[in-house]
C-alpha cells in the first residue's frame, strides 16, 4: 500500500457541500467530552449534528458497503486506530448502501473509503482497507491540524470518561499565576510553553488573553476615553480603548478602531497597530465570524 501523503493547514479549504443533509443544533461547547462511544453509524437524520460535532472532536467518516462485508474491515481498523489514540477522534460510518445520499454528499468513488474530518471540513485520506499500523501516521498528522484549528476534544473509549490530560508545567505556572492576578507571572509562562512548542495553539490563545487582561489592569477608563477622544492619532490612546472595548464585549468596535488606524497611518506606527488588531483576533478566536470579516478589512487597508 502507498505511504499516506502528509496532510497540511491548507486541505481544510477543500470543502465538500453538505448542506443538503439534515439540519440539527449548533455544537456550543468546543472542547467538550463528546457523549457516546467512538463509533457511530451515521444516517441522514444524523448527519448534520454528526459534522457540527468536529467543531469540537475530530472524526473519521468511513464509507463501507453492507453488501460487500468485507470493506467495513476498514471501519473496524479506524475504530481500533481512534482507541488507540484515546478517544481524540470520533468514527462515523457509513453503510454506502442505506446511505447513498451521505455517500454522493464525500464523493466517494471508490469502497471502502476513509476521510478526515475537521470542523466539518474533509480531508480525504484514502480508499481501501487501510492497516492500523499505516492508519495511525496520517491521523497523528490529522489531529495535527485539527489542534491548529482548535479542534482538541475527545470522545469515551470503552464507555467510560476520558481522563483530562495533565497539563504541561508551563500550562500550570500560568493558571496558577491568572488564580493569583500575576497576570505577568501567566505571561511569562505562556511564553515558556510557546518556546518549547510553537504550535501550542492553547498557549497562543492564552498569551493573547492574559496579555489583555495585563494591559487593561488598573486602567482609569474614562480618562482613557477623554484620551483617545483628543487625540485620534495618537496610537497607544486608542491601542488603549480597543482593548477596553473587546474586553467590554464591544468586539466589532475594537476591530474598526485599529483597521481605521491601519488605513491612516505609515511605517511602524501602521506595524504596531497591525501587530496588536493581530493580538486581539487571537484573543476572539480564528473561526469567529467578526474576526473572520476583520481580517478581510485588514487586508484591503493594507493592500
Amino acid at each position: 500500500m502507498t505511504e499516506q501523503p502528509p496532510i497540511r493547514s491548507s486541505a481544510l479549504r477543500g470543502a465538500v457541500d453538505l448542506s443538503s443533509l439534515g439540519q440539527g443544533p449548533k455544537s456550543e461547547q468546543p472542547g467538550a467530552v463528546a457523549p457516546g462511544g467512538i463509533r457511530v453509524d451515521a444516517d441522514e437524520a444524523s448527519f448534520q449534528e454528526l459534522m457540527l460535532g468536529t467543531q469540537d472532536v475530530a472524526a473519521l467518516a468511513v464509507v463501507w458497503s453492507a453488501s460487500h462485508p468485507e470493506t467495513e474491515a476498514a471501519v473496524t481498523n479506524a475504530v481500533t486506530a481512534a482507541e488507540r489514540l484515546g478517544g481524540r477522534l470520533r468514527v462515523i460510518a457509513v453503510d454506502a448502501d442505506a446511505q447513498p445520499r451521505i455517500a454522493q454528499a464525500f464523493q466517494v468513488q471508490q469502497l471502502p473509503f476513509t476521510l478526515g474530518i475537521i470542523a466539518a471540513q474533509p480531508v480525504p485520506l484514502s480508499p481501501g482497507v487501510i492497516p492500523v499500523d499505516q492508519l495511525l501516521p496520517a491521523l497523528e498528522q490529522l489531529l495535527q491540524v485539527a489542534q491548529e484549528n482548535g479542534v482538541t476534544g475527545r470522545v469515551a473509549v470503552g464507555g467510560a470518561e476520558p481522563e483530562p490530560e495533565p497539563l504541561s508545567p508551563e500550562h500550570q505556572a500560568a493558571y496558577d499565576a491568572i488564580e493569583a492576578g500575576d497576570y505577568a507571572a501567566a505571561v511569562e509562562a505562556y511564553r515558556a510553553a510557546l518556546k518549547k512548542n510553537p504550535k501550542d495553539a492553547d498557549a497562543a490563545a492564552g498569551l493573547a488573553q492574559v496579555s489583555l487582561m495585563e494591559r487593561t489592569q488598573g486602567v482609569d477608563v474614562t480618562a482613557a476615553r477623554a484620551a483617545a477622544a483628543d487625540s485620534p492619532d495618537d496610537v497607544d490612546a486608542q491601542l488603549v480603548i480597543a482593548d477596553l472595548d473587546l474586553l467590554g464585549g464591544h468586539v466589532e468596535d475594537a476591530f474598526s478602531r485599529l483597521v481605521d488606524l491601519v488605513r491612516r497611518l505609515a511605517d511602524e506606527d501602521r506595524e504596531k497597530v497591525r501587530t496588536r488588531l493581530v493580538e486581539l483576533f487571537e484573543v476572539v478566536g480564528a473561526q469567529d465570524e467578526r474576526v473572520v470579516k476583520a481580517r478581510r478589512a485588514l487586508m484591503s487597508a493594507l493592500f
